[in-house]
């Protein structure tokens, strides 16, 4: 038997059960994989809260990130084998795959090689929030040596990441935060400049920081009103990117009357995973990056599979600075 977690109704934490489920051979395209730690993030608590875009299917499981070893692969998987050792990357729906258990399917096209020397509490706290740094950053070639990059909350693993993905490039990071508590912490995780933003006119600090010239990029999980804000902070022919919805209020678009010329997108690491060419080349860019030490995901904490209720109730409260990341105990469980 394996374990997984399900929930059979939209809600807060007490809605996840950790069940007894029987070990399924994978389908084809698909492969099997003993997890031995788990990534989590916001995604999630907002699928379980149906206040996603992917709305669940119950009885419903959920997770876009794991890492373990490959113990079965389905009819016309190629380049993947038993007994290698790999990472899932968010390539696929939660309403169809999910990664909270001890054995999981998930599509071979999600299944990534992780290096020997990345232990499986970092490599399940890599992709997610990488590869969503990595499109804005890196990808898209909106960011260049020496410019300016605005990463707001960035205490999340995303902003952290893209903290290092900026400097790895020559860039230099500006990090928001809403209270002075984590400004030291991020500071020393590398960021150049920490506005806080209840207590500093964020617009003016920026001008301040940039010489009055303004950010290149602006990189926001936020949404809602506070993109005007942010749209302030930004040079002229700069790049506005929401990849996120913290706040449900409506977003208004940043309009040539109000602000220089800017351009504004949204994003989500979809573009990039569900992508295989793309994809390649971000998982060779963030492989290179962990062997070089460059990339280095931060852990916050770490909670077992059997306290998952616990791991989203200290989500939900907003005090992580990086990853939360779950382990799995395989003693009692047989495949």
């Amino acid at each position: 038997m394996a374990k997984l977690v399900q929930f059979n109704r939209i809600g807060g934490p007490e809605v996840l059960t950790l069940n007894d489920v029987e070990v399924v051979a994978p389908g084809a395209g698909e492969v099997r994989i003993r997890v031995d730690a788990i990534g989590l993030n916001r995604a999630e608590i907002m699928y379980r809260d149906g206040a996603y875009f992917d709305q669940p299917v119950f009885p419903s499981t959920l997770g876009y990130e794991a890492a373990g070893v490959i113990e079965a692969v389905g009819q016309g998987v190629d380049g993947l084998a038993e007994g290698a050792t790999v990472s899932v990357v968010p390539a696929f729906l939660q309403s169809r795959y999910g990664t909270y258990g001890t054995h999981i399917i998930v599509p071979a096209s999600a299944a990534v090689p992780r290096p020997v020397h990345v232990e499986p509490t970092q490599a399940a706290a890599v992709w997610m929030a990488y590869i969503t740094a990595y499109g804005p950053l890196i990808e898209s070639g909106k960011v260049r040596p020496g410019d300016h990059v605005l990463i707001a909350a960035a205490s999340s693993s995303v902003g952290l990441a893209a903290i290092q993905l900026a400097n790895h490039i020559g860039a230099i990071p500006i990090a928001t935060t809403r209270g002075s508590g984590k400004k030291q912490r991020l500071l020393d995780a590398g960021a150049a400049h920490v506005i806080v933003t209840d207590d500093e006119d964020l617009p003016a600090r920026i001008k301040e920081i940039t010489g009055g010239e303004g950010v290149r990029l602006a990189f926001d999980p936020i949404a809602g009103p506070g993109v005007e804000t942010l749209a302030l902070g930004i040079a002229p022919d700069g790049f506005l990117v929401v990849y996120g919805a913290l706040d449900p209020r409506p977003t208004p678009l940043p309009n040539a009357q109000s602000y220089p010329a800017l351009n504004s997108s949204t994003y989500t690491l979809f573009e990039i995973t569900m992508n295989p060419e793309r994809l390649r080349r971000a998982v060779a860019f963030v492989n290179a990056g962990l062997a070089s030490g460059a990339i280095a995901p931060v852990v916050d904490r770490i909670f077992d599979l059997t306290e998952i209720a616990e791991a989203h109730r200290y989500m939900a409260a907003n005090g992580q600075v990086g990853k939360i990341v779950i382990t799995v105990t395989h003693d009692d469980v047989t495949a």
